[in-house]
């Protein structure tokens, strides 16, 4: 699998569908965090995840790219309560696993209107 289908399976299982069962194949113990909001490890992650999840998370994933050992996602997300941002993750791999993270988030978009005229997405 290469480091693109590993982060799109993982916003599958994970994102979608809410699935942690196999977090280990996706994701390394020491998983570095660089999101705000988010502790380090793979611990911290799943503490994130799952308070995110209450929030039943539609993700509508737009690109994923890489770049060597990086991989892009960028995506709308839309929230049970009536939010949606506007989201780039990336993720370092190593070892055919996520090893460290950072997000660019522009949070509940759904009312901003843009001085050119054209759409966020």
């Amino acid at each position: 699998m290469d480091n693109k289908q590993l982060v799109n399976k993982f916003y599958e299982e994970v994102f979608k569908n809410g699935d942690l069962s196999n977090i280990d194949t996706f994701m390394k113990n020491d998983y570095i965090q660089h999101s705000p909001e988010v502790k380090n490890g793979k611990a911290g992650f799943i503490e994130f995840i799952k308070l995110f999840l209450k929030l039943e998370p539609k993700i509508n994933i737009l690109n994923i790219s890489s770049d060597n050992d990086y991989v892009y996602v960028f995506f709308k997300c839309d929230l049970n309560n009536g939010h949606t941002n506007k989201v780039c993750d990336i993720y370092r791999i190593s070892d055919n696993k996520l090893a460290e993270h950072w997000d660019i988030i522009e949070k509940n978009i759904e009312d901003v209107k843009t001085a050119s005229g054209n759409p966020l997405f």
